[in-house]
């Protein structure tokens, strides 16, 4: 059975990772440094839902404090456990209380918009926004690229200004958290050397899926990634050449149907 906010979740596409490029005039380096701070630049959890943070006050504002006295409203941020599916538990709990103000509250997808900024994301309401970020990849970075122009903060991009780009993306308390310095280092490396490979990126998230562990969805060939993939070829009577080939990648792909 499928679970909620679970859809196609297919992989971020050259088409779309070019058009993001475009839609912001920046190249790839900048796109992905962005995506590794924010989700370790990858749009879904192993169940094949978008990653989500829960944040709390958000839930407490909209609801005009009603829900106070719960572990999912309250007027301080924290309270957020761990990672993946523990965060839709504390979802579940708002969306019992307040459906939409609940999935406001939430951050999406590898780039961990807010809900509540469906609009300045191109939706027209949230329930939109949760869909497409359930969908795909490429439409949770189409979604990235309508938020930073809205707010102009493409241009911060463009003149790597970490600090304002941290400030208008995260908050006025960017700082405690280094987003700044870690956007800084993460453009240092992908300016540096090579930049993730889509065809081996989208073999670890799908072989993820399959229940396989490619050691990470980074588009990097590595002994896990060719590990996994030997596997999955085993399973299913493909060539093994550790290889994430035109034939393995069709066979995981038709799997997501």
């Amino acid at each position: 059975m499928a679970l909620d906010f679970q859809g196609p979740s297919t992989a971020l596409s050259a088409a779309g990772l070019e058009a993001a490029c475009g839609g912001l005039a920046v190249g790839a380096a900048e796109i992905w440094t962005v995506l590794t701070v924010e989700t370790k630049g990858c749009g879904f959890l192993p169940d094949r839902r978008p990653p989500i943070l829960f944040e709390r006050h958000i839930f407490s504002r909209l609801t005009g404090r009603q829900f106070d006295i719960c572990d999912v409203s309250n007027s301080q941020p924290g309270g957020y456990g761990a990672d993946g599916t523990h965060q839709y538990d504390r979802l579940a709990d708002a969306i019992g209380r307040n459906r939409t103000a609940a999935l406001q509250s939430a951050s999406w997808g590898m780039a961990q918009i807010m809900g509540e900024n469906f609009g300045a994301a191109g939706f027209g309401d949230v329930e939109s926004m949760v869909a497409a970020m359930s969908s795909s990849e490429d439409a949770q970075v189409a979604a990235f690229v309508a938020f930073l122009k809205a707010n102009h903060l493409d241009s911060r991009l463009q003149a790597h200004d970490w600090a304002g780009l941290a400030r208008g993306y995260n908050g006025p308390n960017f700082a405690a958290n280094q987003y700044d310095t870690k956007l800084a280092a993460a453009f240092a490396k992908y300016s540096a050397g090579p930049l993730p490979d889509l065809t081996v990126r989208t073999g670890q998230l799908y072989l993820t899926f399959a229940g396989l562990n490619p050691g990470g969805v980074d588009g990097v060939m590595g002994p896990n990634t060719r590990k996994a993939l030997l596997s999955y070829q085993q399973q299913q009577g493909l060539p093994q050449s550790g290889v994430a080939d035109d034939a393995t990648i069709a066979s995981l792909t038709a799997k997501l149907a």
